[in-house]
């Protein structure tokens, strides 16, 4: 069994599948993921657009589906009898997967932890309870999990197998419609419907602006969870023909200039394209509260935690306004200098994330543990 609860996790847990599917062809798979899981054969028993909770808020609204999901799980679990569960990242539900699967004495391999060094420090405990390894893919991890006797191992980080297969600026521009000679200002507002509605709006409004004012090309790169026309009425007017591109995240990251990310793994996703950028957060008041009542970081975006430094401008809350977003956006598409100072920054931070094949040192941890390691 494959849990995944949004799209990145979708992205890593089909990759996962894949290189499983190379060493065990046959295979039997199921769970919770979304497009590309079911694309390699994952039986998908609820998709990630039936789970895509945002903040404490929206989890206690949703708390019958949780609960009904749950069951579900549990049913799953006696009846098929898996030889392991993975769980990737989605730590409110999948810990407690993690429960039901010792419980009936089945291996649990976690993998892309949740960022308990960061905040859910009390998740530590059921970790060491239920989890019998931890793939992990940011590098101090593994010294942070063993420190706290869970057994990790780094892996490193699967984007890392995904930004090389990428088309030339050329091609990208020719299949979408692009003016190659113009400079393309990306924007991700995030992979959720509540995402989409906090951020895409205002990121829209500041692209407006500077297209206007500096002929830029805006084009807002879909998650390939979230339908583009669920989109476009979320959008000022004046944007009709701002092109809407799914399924070309890695081909936009490596040719635009600048971007606005809402943070989270799209920003290290964009790292690895030295992609200079202004990340952004903004969610509602009560969660934001509570929120800063648990997360003790100095920065809220991967890049900046990995570096320890703002490499990128961090904006959230009442910071998420046109006014700022197009402030630090100019500055970055008219500055040559601080462009190419970010881009030099930020490799140093795709350096930090290991060697490509992490999926593929993932699958053959997993079928380790599921004693399926051989032909």
């Amino acid at each position: 069994m494959v849990v995944a609860g949004e799209a990145s996790g979708d992205l890593h847990g089909s990759n996962l599948v894949k290189e499983m599917k190379k060493v065990r062809p046959g295979l039997s798979l199921f769970g919770i993921g979304g497009e590309r899981m079911r694309d390699q054969d994952v039986h998908i028993v609820y998709h990630i657009n039936e789970l895509s909770f945002m903040g404490f808020s929206e989890v206690i609204r949703n708390i019958s589906l949780i609960r009904s999901v749950e069951r579900t799980i549990k049913t799953l679990l006696d009846a098929r009898k898996p030889r392991v569960v993975v769980l990737i990242d989605f730590p409110g539900m999948n810990l407690r997967i993690a429960r039901y699967a010792k419980e009936r004495n089945i291996p649990v391999v976690y993998y892309i932890a949740p960022q308990v060094w960061a905040w859910g420090k009390h998740r530590l405990k059921k970790m060491r309870k239920y989890v019998d390894r931890a793939l992990v893919i940011l590098p101090f991890e593994q010294k942070y999990f063993k420190d706290r006797e869970i057994d990790a191992e780094f892996v490193g980080h699967p984007i890392l197998d995904l930004v090389e297969k990428t088309s030339e600026r050329s091609v990208f521009c020719q299949s979408t419609g692009l003016d190659p000679d113009k400079k393309i200002l990306a924007l991700f507002p995030g992979s959720r419907a509540r995402e989409i509605i906090n951020h895409a709006g205002v990121m829209t409004q500041a692209a407006l602006r500077l297209r206007e004012e500096l002929g830029v090309q805006p084009v807002i790169g879909v998650s390939p969870n979230l339908p583009t026309d669920s989109i476009r009425p979320l959008l000022p007017a004046g944007s009709e023909d701002i092109p809407l591109l799914q399924g070309e995240t890695y081909n936009l990251m490596r040719h635009a200039e600048v971007a606005y990310v809402k943070s989270g793994t799209a920003t290290l996703e964009a790292a690895c394209f030295r992609l200079p950028m202004v990340v952004l957060y903004k969610t509602s008041a009560f969660n934001y509260f509570v929120g800063r009542m648990i997360v003790n970081l100095n920065h809220f975006s991967l890049v900046n935690i990995l570096a320890d430094e703002e490499v990128v401008k961090e904006l959230s809350q009442g910071d998420v306004n046109v006014q700022k977003l197009y402030r630090y956006g100019k500055e970055l598409l008219e500055d040559d200098k601080k462009r190419n100072v970010m881009k030099d920054r930020l490799s140093s931070i795709k350096s930090m994330l290991g060697e490509p094949g992490a999926s593929q040192r993932a699958a053959t941890r997993v079928l380790e543990m599921a004693g399926l390691n051989s032909r």
